[in-house]
Formats: structure tokens, C-alpha cells, sequence
């Protein structure tokens, strides 16, 4: 055959960018690129096997090997696949944008499926040139009579083409690095960029580093194969122990007979897993798997709280697995890891477009060979598909936890806790979730006991609270008025997350005339002394008084002032704060945070201080309003409501213990 020289045709319809730059964003993207066409020859070729187009060797032994050399700044990827003839190199090299196996398709599309042909443009295989100087190419057509062929090209327009000398079927491919990436030469380097593309590829993958020293290990003799590379003969002599019989005499015995080993080349073990837990079907895994498969994929050793298999053929093709990991969520972001695949080769994290927002808090492999894909397999094309990609796995998503809220309700309650954000922010993010897990949301009450929202408003309704839930959110910080609900037999919920206040919100839309409280909002009947005529207005001259009394000693004209008969005498003091004034304080920190306007003018809670008119200090300061302490027992009671409702700051914790010791000391 003539050697060849010439331009490389570009096509004018599929003409793409200057390919060293904007083709592809990470440049580490050329070893999928190259391995996964690897893996695509050896998958056309056993098709063509299987159409008895084509008769493999005993052992075809099929697999594609990287080899790395930093000494010769070179990485090399063979595959013993179906080879290309030169007209095919031609067809498939030189004319940029052929799509290699879209023209395989066509081709065989009566006789074979499409599953598992993983190049879809053509372009891959220029990727090299991205983070090489110089690129060749030797491969040996399949086809009876093929002759060798060898091209090379420096990543211009100009390309060389020649015979070549290889003599197995297949193609081998070697990058000559430029100087910026010289790094992917490095073994580790090349490994980790292989276990990010490379970790589930269809076909065996194998790494080799050229300039390292041969390791070996040692093997039974039964265990060598005709693929092991024996280096010597080992042999272990016989071991023996001497033992005491019966008599008291002694006598050595054999425990280990003389052994016959073999010192070979250290086998190659695969990078990657062919066969990832996803392709099967849920009743052929078992828990112990799904949880290693987890700890493996996710480096991640807590385990798993419990997982969805997804497993869909109509109306497209999609498998995978999402966990719920445990979070804590006092201690650490939610970020969850979404690995989306396309035929076991991994395209990206977290694409949004396929992936629910609220499922990325989650971790998973999704695998979906119809995902129409741009040109660099990085972004996705054709919306209204990937919506419903996205919808499919909301619902099941939803399925499983409704039925297990169904099934397994005491298995549901126990994760709650940890489950509950995902769910909240997919109820906020996401109509549909909210309406298929509306009956399912659960919330726990004082004695831990868990209820359904529909629930929860029955017992309002029995205890003549209408719509009202009142809930807390700090234990330990309304420990009071979690009291205060337990005395009266009043229940309450506890909803303690960040994300539980625009949850309730959402919920008290969708809802009409339910309303959430805070127990420190307000203070119920049940709390309260019956009063008659004459204590309403008795109670309403000592509320003047006591007003007037503590706004002058806090000097603070603003304080709200109000004078409760509370059945628990020993209460002097408590502060209640407007639910809606709370919300919309909370709120506007929440903007100031993200870094939006001052809200300082805003952040003025609507605060009330409540004094107990049974309480024997309460009544101190109403019978000796004149007297020179009676400022310094204003201040204790207003800190000492504080307290109870939060923390005061370090200033006015100093002033209070201070006057603590004052008061403590006019006792004496």
C-alpha cells in the first residue's frame, strides 16, 4: 500500500471549535474519551461475534490497557478490539465528525440492538490533542486479510498514514504529552483521573506504569494459569512441631506437608467494575452489597440510612441506585454526589437538569444510555426528555418513602429525623413531591411520639384550638414554656431545623386557616387562673402601674407590658414574642446573612413581658413601687424572663449576675 500525506477533512456540517480549548472544559476528559472507544471497539466486535460475523480466538481475553511512562512523558491505551482497515482510519480519522458509531448502527440496526455502544460523535479520539504534541495510531483490522496501519499527526491539519506492523486485532493508541500535561503520566494521577471516568466501563480496564519495577507474588502451584508469568520454582519445606503423647514422650510431627510454589509477574487487577450493582435487579442484591457498594463508590464509611433501585425500560432506559446518607446536619453542609452515567461511562455530578435540586443532598449512580447529550457528552440537550428523566425519579423517590411510611412505619420513624430536611426542601422545591408525601410528613411531639399533620389538627380540634400546632424549636432554650405545655396536658411538636420554618409556612398556604405557633408566641387559657369581672380590672389597673413602673427602670418607653393570673405561682416573669414578628424577623437576618440590605431597622421583635400577678415578687414590686430597690428587682425580672426565653449578652449576663449578688447580699 502507497503511504499516504495530507489534510484532515473537516466537515463543514459538523464543524467544531478550535478542539485544544473549548470543545472540552477538563482536559483530563481525554482518557473517557479514548478508553470508552476502546471499550466501544471490543462491544462492536463481540457483536459482530454474536451475528457470526466474526470468530473469536478460545480466550479473547478482551480489555483496554493504559500504560503510563513520566521517563518517555508518554501514555499509551490499547484495546483489542475490532481494529480499523486504512480506508476506515480515513473515513473515521481524517474526516473529522464521522460518527464511528452511529455509521456501526445503521449498518447492523436490523441485526443487533444498540445497547452498550457508547461513542455517539466522533470527535473523542481528538481530545488527545488537548494534552499532546504528538498522536499516533496502530491498528489491525479484524477483517480477513486487513493489513496494519499506521497515522500519526501533531495535532494540526497534517496528518501521516502508512502499513504499519501490528499484529493482533485491535488499536493502539499513543499520546507523546506536551509539557503542561505531563502530569496524567504520573500513575497515581492517571488512576484517579480513571476511577472518576472509568470506575464502571463495561469492558476491563487495566493501568501500567511503565517505569516502575516488576512486583511479583507467590501462588499455589494449582492456581497457575497459561496467562501467569512464572519467574522460579518455590519450595516450601515441610513443617513440623514437636508434640507430647500420651506417655510423656515426644515425637515430631508434620502440620504442613512440602509445598510446591510458584513465583510469578503480579497479576493485573482491573480498575474498574464491568458489572455495577445497578444492572442488576433489586432481588438479586443483598443489603450487605448495596451498603458496600456505597462505602466503595462514596468513600463514604457511615452507613447508609436505606437506598432506592431504580430500574426503568419505557419510555426510556434507566437504571440506578440513590442513598440516603446520614447527615448531621448540626455539623456539616448536606452535600450529596449524584454520578450520572451514560452506558457505565461517567458523564458528570449533579446535573441539575436531570436530577431533582432536592434529591443532590442525596448520593447515587444514576445510569441512562437515552440522555441526549451535546457533542462533548458535558451538557444536555432536548428539555422536555431530561424533565421527564427527572420526574421518573421523583416519583420513585416518593413511592418508596410513602410505602414505607405504609409498611414500615417503625423503620420510617427511626430515619426520620435524618430523612426529614430532604424531604422538606423537596416538598419546597417540588409541587408534585409535596402533593404525593402531604399524608406522610411526620412530626414528633413532647413525648416523642410521631403524628401526621392530619393528626396533629384533629387534637387541635379536640382541644378547641382550631387549626393552631404549636411547636418548638430549642429544647433546652423554651424549657420553660415546654413546662409550662406539659403542666396544662398541652402537646407541642418539635421542629428544630433551619428548613422547618419555610416549611411551616408553605404548609399554612396550602392549608387553609392552619397556623403554626411557637410555644413562647402566646400564652394559652389552659395556662391561665379563671378570672372574674373584678379581676379583669384589677388586673388592668396593676398592668398601668407595673407598665409605667418598668419602663421607667429599664428605661425603655417601648417595653409591652402585660399582667397574667397564672396558675403556676412560682412563674414571676416570661417573655412571649409575636409569631409573625418573629417570622418576619427571622427573615430579614436570613437576608442579612446572604449579604442583601441592612435590616437593622427591621429586626425589632414585637417582645411582650408578662408578669405573674401571684407571683410573691411580682407583688414586691406592685405594693412597693417607690422603694429604692424596686429598679434593681425590674432588672432581675426582665433578665430573668429573658433567660428563660434565650441568652442574654455577655454585657447584660455580667450585670445580671452582678445584681444577683446585690440582691443576695440585702438578704443577709
Amino acid at each position: 500500500m502507497a503511504e499516504r500525506s495530507g489534510s484532515l477533512s473537516i466537515n463543514s456540517e459538523n464543524i467544531f471549535p478550535i478542539i485544544k480549548k473549548w470543545l472540552y472544559s477538563d482536559h483530563d476528559i481525554f482518557y473517557r474519551e479514548l478508553v470508552s472507544n476502546g471499550c466501544d471497539a471490543i462491544t462492536k466486535l463481540k457483536k459482530l461475534a454474536l451475528m457470526g460475523e466474526y470468530t473469536e480466538p478460545a480466550d479473547p481475553d478482551y480489555k483496554v490497557t493504559v500504560s503510563v511512562s513520566q521517563k518517555n512523558k508518554t501514555i499509551t491505551i490499547e484495546d483489542n478490539g475490532l481494529g480499523m482497515t486504512m480506508d476506515e482510519v480515513e473515513q473515521y480519522i481524517n474526516q473529522i465528525a464521522f460518527s464511528g458509531a452511529k455509521d456501526f448502527l445503521e449498518k447492523y440496526k436490523d441485526k443487533a440492538n444498540e445497547d452498550q455502544i457508547i461513542g455517539h460523535f466522533g470527535l473523542g479520539f481528538y481530545s488527545a490533542f488537548m494534552v499532546a504534541d504528538t498522536v499516533s495510531i496502530d491498528t489491525l483490522s479484524y477483517q480477513n486479510g486487513a493489513s496494519a496501519v499506521h497515522w500519526e499527526s501533531d495535532g494540526g491539519t497534517e496528518y501521516h498514514m502508512a502499513d504499519g506492523d501490528k499484529e493482533t486485532v485491535g488499536t493502539k493508541i499513543v499520546l507523546h504529552m506536551n509539557e503542561d500535561s505531563v502530569e496524567f503520566c504520573n500513575e497515581y494521577r492517571a488512576k484517579e483521573v480513571l476511577d472518576k471516568y472509568c470506575s464502571f466501563m463495561p469492558i476491563r480496564v487495566f493501568l501500567v506504569n511503565e517505569d516502575a519495577e516488576p512486583q511479583y507474588e507467590e501462588i499455589e502451584k494449582d492456581e497457575l494459569t497459561d496467562k501467569d508469568t512464572v519467574i522460579e520454582t518455590v519450595i516450601e519445606e515441610a513443617k513440623t512441631e514437636e508434640k507430647e503423647k500420651e506417655d510423656g514422650t515426644k515425637e515430631t510431627v508434620e502440620v504442613s506437608p512440602k509445598k510446591e510454589k510458584y513465583k510469578i509477574l503480579k497479576r493485573p487487577v482491573p480498575v474498574n467494575d464491568t458489572d455495577p450493582l445497578w444492572n442488576k435487579t433489586p432481588s438479586q442484591c443483598t443489603d450487605e452489597e448495596y451498603r458496600e457498594f456505597y462505602r466503595k463508590t462514596f468513600r463514604d464509611y457511615r452507613e447508609p440510612l436505606f437506598w432506592i433501585h431504580l430500574n426503568m425500560d419505557y419510555p426510556f432506559n434507566l437504571k440506578g441506585i440513590l442513598y440516603f446518607p446520614k447527615v448531621n446536619l448540626e455539623y456539616e453542609r448536606a452535600e450529596g454526589t449524584i454520578k450520572l452515567y451514560n452506558n457505565q461511562v461517567f458523564i458528570a455530578d449533579n446535573i441539575k437538569e436531570v436530577i431533582p435540586e432536592f434529591l443532590l443532598l442525596l448520593k447515587g449512580c444514576i445510569d441512562c444510555p437515552d440522555l441526549p447529550l451535546n457533542v462533548s457528552r458535558s451538557a444536555l440537550q432536548n428539555d422536555g426528555f431530561v424533565k421527564k428523566i427527572s420526574d421518573y425519579i421523583t416519583k420513585k423517590v416518593a413511592d418508596k418513602l410513602s410505602g414505607m411510611c405504609k409498611t414500615d412505619r417503625e423503620s420510617y420513624e427511626k430515619y426520620w429525623d435524618d430523612i426529614a430536611p430532604f424531604i422538606k426542601y423537596g416538598c419546597l422545591r417540588d409541587e408534585k413531591f409535596a402533593e404525593k408525601m402531604n399524608d406522610y410528613i411526620i412530626f414528633k411531639n413532647l413525648d416523642n411520639k410521631y403524628l401526621t399533620l392530619k393528626d396533629l389538627m384533629e387534637e387541635a380540634k379536640k382541644e378547641n384550638h382550631e387549626n393552631k400546632i404549636f411547636y418548638a424549636t430549642d429544647v433546652k432554650e423554651q424549657s420553660q414554656y415546654i413546662n409550662m405545655f406539659r403542666e396544662a396536658k398541652q402537646d407541642a411538636v418539635i421542629l428544630p431545623t433551619a428548613i422547618d420554618s419555610p416549611f411551616i409556612s408553605n404548609l399554612e398556604q396550602k392549608n387553609e386557616n392552619l397556623k403554626f405557633i411557637r410555644v413562647d408566641a402566646d400564652l394559652n387559657d389552659t395556662m391561665k387562673s379563671e378570672v372574674s369581672e373584678d379581676d379583669k380590672k384589677v388586673l388592668e389597673e396593676n398592668e398601668k402601674t407595673l407598665t409605667d413602673v418598668f419602663r421607667k427602670a429599664l428605661s425603655n418607653d417601648r417595653l409591652k407590658v402585660k399582667v397574667e393570673k397564672l396558675k403556676d405561682e412560682s412563674l414571676s416573669s416570661m417573655i412571649t414574642v409575636d409569631e409573625e414578628s418573629r417570622r418576619m424577623d427571622d427573615m430579614m437576618k436570613m437576608y442579612s446573612a446572604n449579604g442583601g440590605m441592612d435590616t437593622s431597622m427591621f429586626a425589632q421583635q414585637a417582645e411582650t413581658l408578662i408578669l405573674n400577678s401571684e407571683n410573691k415578687l411580682v407583688k414586691y414590686v406592685l405594693e412597693n413601687k417607690d422603694s429604692e430597690n424596686v429598679n434593681l428587682f425590674c432588672e432581675q425580672l426582665y433578665d430573668l424572663a429573658e433567660l428563660s426565653h434565650g441568652t442574654l449578652t455577655p454585657e447584660r449576663m455580667t450585670s445580671f449576675i452582678k445584681r444577683s449578688n446585690e440582691i443576695l447580699g440585702k438578704m443577709m
